[in-house]
């Protein structure tokens, strides 16, 4: 139905979701307004009519972002910070038409298995080591994006 636009799991097994209309004016309405709130000319969403919410497993071989993203969690020390690089070059070399869309997951993909691959496995123990396997990734990403360029 697309009206929950973000969930938060917490360790008591509680979920808090925001929901709202299906609509990007409000999403774009609250950043221009950030920190304060003001009025979107999006419908309110009515609980009443949408009567029930519906949920289905994601499918991670149609979505291989989602796949990486649980796998970096799962995995914890240097690769979520990795596939955040990766995916920071892969989208802006998308949007500068470089690569095709489908390119982005392939490159974070590539990008951290050959980070691990260098030994990056560790976790961060501050944030200079946080900013150095950044720019590790982003390295990596940089060159995946210059052999895939369209």
């Amino acid at each position: 139905q697309s009206v929950i636009h973000s969930m938060v799991a917490y360790t008591d097994g509680s979920v808090l979701a925001q929901l709202g209309s299906p609509d990007m004016r409000t999403p774009i309405a609250h950043t221009m307004a950030w920190p304060q709130r003001m009025a979107a000319p999006s419908p309110r969403l009515d609980l009443a009519e949408i009567a029930k919410l519906t949920f289905e497993a994601p499918d991670l071989e149609r979505f291989p972002a989602l796949r990486l993203a649980l796998a970096a969690l799962q995995t914890g020390g240097a690769a979520p910070t990795l596939l955040t690089a990766a995916n920071e070059v892969g989208v802006a070399a998308f949007l500068a038409e470089e690569i095709g869309f489908l390119d982005i997951a392939a490159i974070v993909e590539e990008t951290m298995s050959r980070a691990f691959a260098k030994g990056l496995m560790a976790v961060p123990a501050d944030l200079e080591d946080v900013l150095t396997l950044d720019k590790a990734g982003r390295a990596i990403a940089s060159e995946l994006v210059t052999t895939r360029r369209t």
